[in-house]
């Protein structure tokens, strides 16, 4: 017994031993840590050099230094209220993707199949397309009962008509070769569709849906700032952001801010990884 435990041991600390090793030569890991140590550095000391030595740098002097934003987000950290903004924002964007999602990669292929759907509906779709989701708010605030519907609708529509376009370019952009051959040897349009037409379609699914959850947050936070949303602790981060405003209280906008870019960014990566279970070929480059 103590042979076997002595063994398992030895191999646990082999295993943190070459997990170290693997992570020491990580060197896209390195590479954006440095340049984020770098990023803040080089913020600290533009915004310090504006407060102490009298230097007005453009842009970077306007803004409180890293280390006041970090001690202004650890005091909201452990409020409920700010957590709770978190919560709502992601259920609004996640409302919005999964609806724009499941409505609009049907219809982006049922455009790209078939030649009378797209004669029909891509007009009326390219009139509303150019039309900024930010300029349906007014609208949407009459046409749904809720502030939550409202947002809810207007998150939709930032994603829909990217995802459309994405899905429609991708199907309409297969080779007709592989079409052709597929036809030549039997196989139904049902086959090629779920064989050639979906496959080959998942690049540009997968780029749009990507696409579309940078714009879906966006426009939540838009949304949240203008139809209010509620109070600081219930109406989203983009309701915190303008209530830190109407505060004054710069760092915690500049919290804000950053708490959306890590949501931003765990939304895009879960796209990613979803991505690349879906598509294996692309693990290997």
């Amino acid at each position: 017994m103590a042979v076997a435990a002595s063994g398992t041991g030895a191999s646990g600390g082999g295993l943190r031993r070459l997990r170290w090793s693997a992570l020491k030569r990580n060197a896209k890991l390195w590479r954006g840590a440095a340049a984020i140590a770098l990023t803040l550095v080089l913020w600290e000391c533009g915004s310090r050099a504006s407060q102490q030595l009298g230097m007005q740098l453009p842009f970077i002097g306007l803004i409180p230094p890293p280390t006041a934003v970090l001690a202004a987000w650890a005091e909201v950290i452990p409020q409920f209220g700010y957590w709770e903004s978190w919560y709502l924002s992601f259920k609004r964007v996640l409302a919005g993707f999964l609806s724009a999602m499941v409505v609009g990669i049907p219809f982006g292929l049922l455009l790209a199949v078939s030649r009378y759907c797209r004669e029909i509906f891509f007009p009326p779709f390219e009139v509303l397309r150019p039309i900024p989701p930010l300029a349906w708010v007014p609208a949407s605030l009459i046409f749904w009962p809720t502030n939550e519907l409202s947002i809810a609708f207007v998150t939709f529509l930032g994603a829909f008509f990217t995802i459309v376009i994405n899905v429609l370019g991708g199907a309409r952009s297969i080779d007709i070769r592989l079409l052709r051959a597929a036809q030549s040897m039997g196989a139904t349009k049902w086959d090629m569709f779920w064989r050639i037409v979906l496959p080959a379609s998942l690049p540009s699914i997968f780029t749009g849906a990507a696409v579309g959850m940078g714009i879906t947050w966006e426009v939540v936070l838009a949304a949240e700032m203008i139809s209010g949303g509620g109070t600081q602790g219930g109406g989203g981060l983009g309701f915190f952001i303008w209530n830190s405003y109407m505060g004054g209280s710069l760092e915690q906008i500049v919290v804000g801010m950053f708490s959306i870019g890590i949501a931003g960014y765990l939304s895009s990566s879960a796209i990613r990884y979803l991505g690349d279970r879906c598509m294996p070929w692309r693990r290997l480059f």
